[in-house]
């Protein structure tokens, strides 16, 4: 989709837009979410980060995805002023104005960050958000001593982009999750989070997020559906990778295949052919039962349209190796 046939969608009579999913445990799903509850929730961001009529604002991820056309509507609905650049990987290499509002995924900060030029208009944006997948202690690090507000962001589709921040740089900077004003969250039975934010969503949603909440604070160990029962033991794959991620200089990601013995197993899939290497790596820094059982070299990582793991084919791909 591009700029201008979002902008028809907006302007029409119809009070919904279609959105699709990002897709990163199955296929995109299309949704119709009301153009009111877009208008709410770009107010709320916008009121949070201070930004005023005038400002700049980045467009320069895909608006086939919520998160592109929610930078559209908190141009419009709080009068910032848009500059649009193709969606790429890296996409501060054209831009030359002043930003003072921008929203990336982990891929394109890193991007930014290798090219002396680059890195310095993303050191200059004001207000920087990131989300759309996990960012790595590496990265985090690199933006910790950045001069400007950095986030990450939590929300999904359903909650029409985030309901919750936490700062990645300054004295402020947290592991925790700070939800809106207007946003309470809690756990269900399974320890999955629950938000209720009733400006964006009607009723509570269930999550598939297994978090820990503090008062009105919360931390993401990783999704229910990403869990590894081996042996009667639960892992976590997202937990395994955050382990490897400071010690794997290859590509790689952790899924599971069915196991007669264990039930499921740990597996590994890189972009690696030095599987002998990455076994021992992994011997030597994980817990035993976190370590693959298998280590499978693919030609590429299966990742969605938004560049976050795509948990289904990535478990595909594993088992029919």
């Amino acid at each position: 989709m591009d700029l201008q046939q979002f902008l028809n969608d907006w302007h029409s009579p119809s009070p919904t837009i279609l959105v699709h999913t990002s897709g990163s445990t199955g296929s995109p799903k299309p949704m119709l979410v009301e153009k009111r509850r877009m208008e709410a929730s770009a107010r709320i961001t916008c009121d949070f980060l201070g930004l005023k009529k005038g400002d700049t604002a980045l467009l320069c991820m895909s608006l086939d995805y919520i998160a592109g056309k929610m930078m559209v509507v908190r141009a419009l609905t709080c009068g910032l002023r848009l500059i649009s650049v193709e969606p790429s990987g890296k996409p501060l290499g054209t831009v030359a104005d002043s930003i003072d509002f921008a929203a990336m995924v982990p891929l394109q900060v890193w991007n930014s960050l290798q090219v002396p030029e680059e890195r310095d208009r993303l050191m200059a944006i004001r207000h920087l958000i990131i989300g759309g997948g996990a960012i790595d202690d590496t990265l985090a690090s690199a933006l910790v001593d950045f001069p400007h507000q950095v986030w990450s962001t939590y929300g999904m589709t359903e909650t029409l982009s985030h309901i919750a921040l936490r700062r990645l740089n300054g004295p402020d900077r947290s592991d925790w999750y700070t939800p809106f004003d207007s946003v309470n969250v809690s756990l269900n039975a399974d320890g999955c989070l629950v938000i209720d934010a009733p400006a964006v969503h009607d009723g509570p949603l269930v999550t598939n997020d297994i978090a820990v909440v503090e008062g009105s604070r919360f931390r993401i160990l990783g999704r229910k559906d990403n869990v590894i029962c081996s042996g009667g033991i639960k892992i976590q794959m997202e937990e395994v990778e955050r382990l490897l991620r400071s010690h794997v200089r290859v590509p790689f990601m952790i899924t599971k295949t069915p196991d007669k013995k264990l039930g499921e197993q740990v597996v590994l899939l890189t972009e690696s052919s030095d599987v002998a290497a990455l076994q021992a790596l992994c011997r030597s820094v994980l817990p035993k039962y976190f370590v693959p059982r298998r280590i499978l070299t693919v030609p590429h990582l299966p990742l969605t349209e938004t560049g976050k793991p795509a948990r289904a084919d990535a478990q595909r791909m594993a088992t029919a190796l």
